[in-house]
């Protein structure tokens, strides 16, 4: 009774009460999985986002990457990858990295639009991000601007998942030993181009792969046991 009422899905329900019909009702209608499930069972989102910088009160997302992990497959034709519609010009440092341009993001995609393909292909499902406090962070200030309503997801941070095996194992961790594509090279994972939002996308899915597959050889782990705790 306890963890109905005050566990994740306690959360979702009290969000669900208090929305009103629409895009972000059907997602909260739509029950979390189990966190005693085992990873098998579970279908994960993996998401990347590319934003013009790190201050969510005042940068804003410009491309949306992602796939998903079904039965602990990466299922590439699940892909996509959408650049965001802004007419603020866009700092000269986040075209250099990011190669999209001003004229790009004024025909991109509308942020509606694309959270409500998001809130969708989310639903039911567990979000999985490096570094995840980034895309919550952004995840939540646009849906409080669409629906003035605090967003909640189930969530795996691959860089927290790396740095729990890498301390175990005793590995020495450096200033940027945890960045995406170091571990990715440590891993030794396929190299992709760095700051595309659907290469991150899919650089992070293969870590989360590899990273669970040390942690827990047999893969008797469970939800619980890797999720952020919310």
């Amino acid at each position: 009774m306890w963890s109905r009422h005050f566990g994740i899905n306690g959360k979702r329900k009290r969000l669900l009460a208090k929305t009103s019909a629409g895009g972000l009702y059907d997602y909260y209608a739509e029950p979390f999985p189990d966190l005693n499930s085992a990873l098998k069972d579970i279908t994960f989102v993996v998401m990347d986002f590319e934003t013009t910088g790190l201050d969510i009160k005042h940068d804003h997302v410009i491309s949306v990457g992602l796939v998903e992990i079904k039965n602990l497959g990466i299922k590439l034709n699940t892909a996509w990858h959408e650049v965001i519609r802004t007419k603020r010009d866009l700092p000269e440092q986040s075209t250099v990295i990011h190669q999209i341009t001003d004229d790009m993001v004024l025909q991109g995609t509308d942020i509606k639009e694309a959270f409500a393909r998001i809130l969708a292909r989310l639903k039911g499902h567990v979000l999985i991000a490096h570094h995840a406090q980034i895309e919550l962070g952004f995840l939540n200030t646009i849906c409080r601007e669409i629906y003035g309503q605090d967003f909640l997801v189930p969530t795996i941070d691959t860089r927290l998942l790396a740095k729990r095996q890498l301390l175990r194992d005793q590995i020495v961790l450096k200033n940027n030993t945890l960045r995406l594509f170091n571990l990715c090279d440590r891993y030794k994972l396929p190299s992709y181009k760095a700051h595309n939002a659907l290469s991150d996308a899919l650089s992070t899915a293969e870590l989360f792969l590899a990273v669970v597959t040390e942690l827990y050889p047999n893969m008797d782990c469970r939800l619980k046991d890797l999720v952020l705790k919310k």
